[in-house]
Formats: structure tokens, C-alpha cells, sequence
């Protein structure tokens, strides 16, 4: 895989830490995936995380029922319409995962060098003698001296809630292990994960199919975070699963980089997919330790050079029961950064965790930090270079208004779009500046009707800043510096030229109210004219 250097001004400006954000309206251009569960799944902690910063609300399927999962998203649907702060729904499937069945979920203590056996006979009770697994094909996929790592959620690395097993011998369908360090497994859920084993189970299950042709259509989901990704062709059975249930079609799907599999085959998987989740956690098991950096590195060069959303994970495992990350988080979130990811992404630390909201608030603040030393300049010759000549239609106009908007600097560019390509090409480029991505609904019926797609439809009053999204507009809020804006459906995209200068008008008043815009700013604009695109630069006056 290809790595890139490290994005970063040079020398590095020294940065007062009490200097404020340069806009109050987002804690940063770098995106937050929150995991609602447990400690994050009322009305009020919601309100507070969505205040903090988070643009996507994860719904985990590994654990709890779709009428559990269906009451927090009604309490995230009341927040985001208290808060008027805008948030997309991403499912996360349960795929080729193996777990240990804990039907009581009382405490195991397991003890260095016993030993322990992992079972498919879900009969039994879990017992620090005997684990029960959900999956009959463990003996006759693993092999003597093998590696088995099980933990809660998923696996930490803290060695007082994970467990490293060896495996000592198969027993018919049984798996006994060497247990190498102590630990005790708390609560319901334990993932099982076998390092660099071909588990043969299917990345979409039947359980999943289920839970996306229900709870998903019925919400009409913006992403669909597919677990354990291992192909292209896993990619591809995921969208023509999708593409046979309507509302679902346009679904983007985020494949879940999990294994030694998926990196083999990552090229191949992220032309398919819509963005990739590098799901560090059982990357991390997979990988030997030193090679986990490089592999993050050219992962996420791979995904902005394709203009692919690229999210991380496992950033701030402390702030789970801590209210501080530890001095290597907070310079592993700030690399994250420079690496070039597009979004973090919370697991346990909000699902779970003690501080949600702080989670959330320091992370986004980290991030903030890290992009006023990143070396656009750099990247975006790099970009360029990548793209190579001569450029498509499109790529050349987003480049274009990049460069202009850095030339004058310019205080935000606002882009008039009905797909969100545009914007998102613009994005790629990675603008200093937020890009406004001003929505603009075509209309193929009646002018005088207009339905709105998406969990949130019929929440608020049409309004240009509020949330009632088009699905493209949703999925723009995963898209690090992008900041999605719905037109008032009496403009539609094939308007004139008339109501597109409205349109600007009120996209520019939202940019003064939110501090993003002050008097005697550039402002740069890409739209279309007719046939033509434009790209042009505005003067405010006071």
C-alpha cells in the first residue's frame, strides 16, 4: 500500500491555548461518529453530544433489539429538533462476527495459564471453565498455538477486561485454550476474535438482512457501516441487497475494514464502496503492532486520493471511565487528523462510556488543534498530481475554486449542488475554509408538492439551516469540512438565476449569524449557470 508523508506545517506556528475557534458554529471540519447506547440514549445527553459536535449518530445492531435501537433514535429525532443541530443514522451490522453468549451476565474472572473451553453449545452457562460461542465452525477453522483474543464490545487491550487465549488443542467441536493473562469479562456481550483466521461466516447475515429491510427502511437510513468487510464482491451483494428495497437505494455503505482479508483486498473494496471504517480495534489483533501505522497511513492516502470518506476508530479507549485521554490518545486523535481522516469514530466511549459528552468535546477540540498546523498546501498539490491531466469537467471546477478561495482568502465557499458531488469534490481538495453545501431539490412532479426522504422528515418548518435533508445532504455531514444546507424547495435546482441570488442571500445571512461570515469577507461560489459552471469570487460589503 502507498504511504504519504506527514501533512503538516513546517516549522510549526507556536498557537496560544487560549485561542479561541475560528467558528462557532462547529467545533471542527473533522467529523464525529457518536455510538448511542446504555449512558448516551436520552433526549438530554443526546442534545448535549449533538451541542459537542456530533454530525452521526451510530446504531450498533451487535447488541439490544430494533424496538430498543427504534427508542433512541425518537429521543435523537426530539434533540436534533430542540437543538436545531443536524445529525445523519448509520447502521451497524453484526457480520461475520463471533461472540460469547453470556446468557446471565454475571462476571467471569479468568486466571493466567488455566485453561478455558470455547464451545458452540450455547446450552451451557458461560463459566471461567467454559465459554459459549455463537458459531459451530471455530475447532475446524483454527489449528494448535493459534491466537484468540475476547473482550467486551470489543476488544480494549486493557488486560483487566480483555483476554489473550492460545489455543492448546481441538476437541470435536470444542476450541481449549491457554489463557495468557487475567482478566475478568463483565456484562453481556463479548466479542470473540481468532487472529488472521478465515472465519466462515458470511459478511451480511440473515439476522442483518432482517434488521436493514425493517428498522432500516423504516428509518430510511443514510449509511449502512458493513462489519467485517473481506471483498469487493461483499460490497456489491450489500447494494443490490439495498437496491430491491426502495427508500434504501441511495444508501451509502461504508465497508468495515476489520482484518488482515479486508487490507488484502482494499483496493479492490474501496472502489466499491461509498467510504471505508478502518475499525482499529481487531485491525489492531490482526496486525503485529508495528505495522498498524503504516497501514492506517496508506489506507487513508488511498481514501482521499479517491475522495472517499474515511473514518477511524479506537481513539480515546480511556475517556471509557476516564474524564481525560491519556497524552498518546490525544497525539493519536491529532494524527488521525493529519493522516487525513474524515471522521472519528466512537464506539464505547459514548455507547458505554461514563463521559460521552466530554468524549465528544475533547475529541472535537483535538481535531480543531490539528487542522490549523495541517499542510493544505502540500496535500493539495499532491491531490492534483494524483488526479493528473487532463481533469474531468467537475474535478477541474472544484480544484478551481480551492485554489481561488486559498488566493483570497476567503472566509467559506458555498457551493450550489442537487447530488452534493460537487461539494464533496470540493471538499476532497481539502479547503482551510468550511465548503457550505447549499441543497437544492429537484422537483419532477408537482412544483406544489415536495416529500422529503429521510428518519427525520416532518420534524421541523422548512427553513434553509434546519434539518429536513435529503438523503444527500445527510451524507455530506460524514465529509471532513463539509457543511450540508437544505434550499427552500420553491427553489429548485433548474431555478433562475433570480432565485438562485435569493438563495445565496439567505445562505450568506446564515453564514453572518453563524460567525462563519463578516463584513468585507470573500466569499467564493461554485454553480451552475445553464450548461456551464461557475466559479466566482464575492466582496461582502458591511
Amino acid at each position: 500500500m502507498h504511504s504519504s508523508p506527514m501533512l503538516i506545517e513546517e516549522p510549526i506556528r507556536m498557537i496560544s491555548i487560549l485561542e479561541p475557534s475560528k467558528y462557532s458554529f462547529f467545533p471542527a471540519m473533522t467529523k464525529i461518529v457518536g455510538t448511542l447506547g446504555p449512558k448516551s440514549r436520552s433526549v438530554d445527553v443526546i442534545s448535549s453530544c449533538l451541542k459537542a459536535g456530533m454530525s452521526v449518530a451510530r446504531f450498533d445492531f451487535s447488541w439490544g433489539d430494533a424496538e430498543y435501537h427504534q427508542e433512541t433514535l425518537e429521543n435523537l429525532k426530539t434533540a436534533i429538533k430542540t437543538t436545531k443541530k443536524l445529525c445523519a443514522v448509520m447502521l451497524d451490522t453484526v457480520g461475520a462476527e463471533m461472540q460469547v453468549v453470556n446468557k446471565n451476565e454475571t462476571a467471569i474472572s479468568l486466571q493466567a495459564d488455566s485453561q478455558v473451553v470455547l464451545t458452540p453449545d450455547q446450552g451451557q452457562e458461560a463459566s471461567s471453565e467454559i465459554l459459549p460461542i455463537n458459531f459451530d465452525g471455530l475447532a475446524k477453522s483454527v489449528k494448535t498455538g493459534d491466537t484468540i483474543f475476547v473482550g467486551q464490545y470489543l476488544f480494549t487491550g486493557s488486560e483487566t477486561t480483555s483476554v489473550w487465549l492460545e489455543v492448546a488443542e481441538v476437541t470435536g467441536q470444542d476450541v481449549v485454550c491457554t489463557i495468557k493473562n487475567s482478566a475478568t469479562l463483565a456484562g453481556a456481550l463479548f466479542t470473540l476474535h481468532a487472529s488472521q483466521i478465515h472465519i466462515d461466516l458470511p459478511t451480511l447475515t440473515e439476522k442483518d438482512k432482517e434488521v436493514i429491510s425493517t428498522w432500516g427502511v423504516k428509518n430510511k437510513i443514510d449509511f449502512l457501516s458493513l462489519s467485517y468487510t473481506r471483498h469487493a464482491e461483499d460490497v456489491r451483494q450489500a447494494r443490490e441487497f439495498l437496491s430491491t428495497l426502495g427508500d434504501l437505494s441511495q444508501t451509502q455503505i461504508f465497508a468495515k475494514i476489520e482484518n488482515v482479508e479486508g487490507l488484502t483486498h482494499f483496493d479492490e473494496i474501496l472502489q466499491e464502496a461509498d467510504g471505508i471504517i478502518l475499525s482499529r480495534g481487531n485491525l489492531g489483533i490482526d496486525l503485529p503492532p508495528e505495522k498498524v501505522f503504516y497501514f492506517q497511513k496508506s489506507a487513508l492516502y488511498k481514501c482521499n486520493m479517491a475522495g472517499k470518506p474515511a473514518v477511524l476508530t479506537r481513539v480515546v479507549d480511556s475517556m471509557t471511565d476516564n474524564l481525560r485521554p491519556t497524552r498518546a490518545e490525544a497525539t493519536d486523535v491529532a494524527n488521525a487528523v493529519l493522516d487525513g481522516s474524515d471522521a472519528i469514530l466512537l464506539g464505547a466511549e459514548t455507547l458505554r462510556g461514563l463521559y460521552p459528552v466530554e468524549t465528544i468535546s475533547t475529541v472535537g477540540k483535538i481535531c480543531a488543534e490539528a487542522e490549523k498546523v495541517f499542510n493544505q498546501d502540500l496535500y493539495f498539490k499532491r491531490t492534483v498530481k494524483h488526479v493528473g491531466e487532463p481533469m474531468t469537467h467537475l474535478e477541474s471546477i472544484a480544484s478551481s475554486a480551492v485554489r481561488a478561495a486559498i488566493k483570497v482568502k476567503a472566509s467559506v465557499i458555498i457551493c450550489f449542488t442537487s447530488s452534493g458531488r460537487a461539494a464533496r469534490l470540493i471538499a476532497k481538495y481539502r479547503p482551510t475554509m468550511p465548503v457550505l453545501s447549499v441543497v437544492i431539490p429537484r422537483l419532477k412532479t408537482n412544483q406544489l408538492k415536495w416529500s422529503f426522504s429521510g428518519a427525520f422528515e416532518d420534524q421541523l418548518p422548512i427553513h434553509l439551516w434546519e434539518s429536513l435533508f435529503t438523503s444527500n445532504a445527510r451524507q455530506s455531514l460524514i465529509v471532513r469540512g463539509l457543511f450540508p444546507m437544505l434550499a427552500d424547495p420553491r427553489h429548485p435546482a433548474e431555478s433562475t438565476s433570480a432565485s438562485n441570488e435569493s438563495i445565496l442571500k439567505v445562505a450568506l445571512d446564515h453564514g453572518k449569524t453563524s460567525g462563519v461570515i463578516k463584513p468585507h469577507d470573500r466569499v467564493v461560489i461554485c454553480q451552475k449557470v445553464g450548461d456551464a459552471s461557475v466559479v466566482k469570487i464575492i466582496e461582502l460589503e458591511d
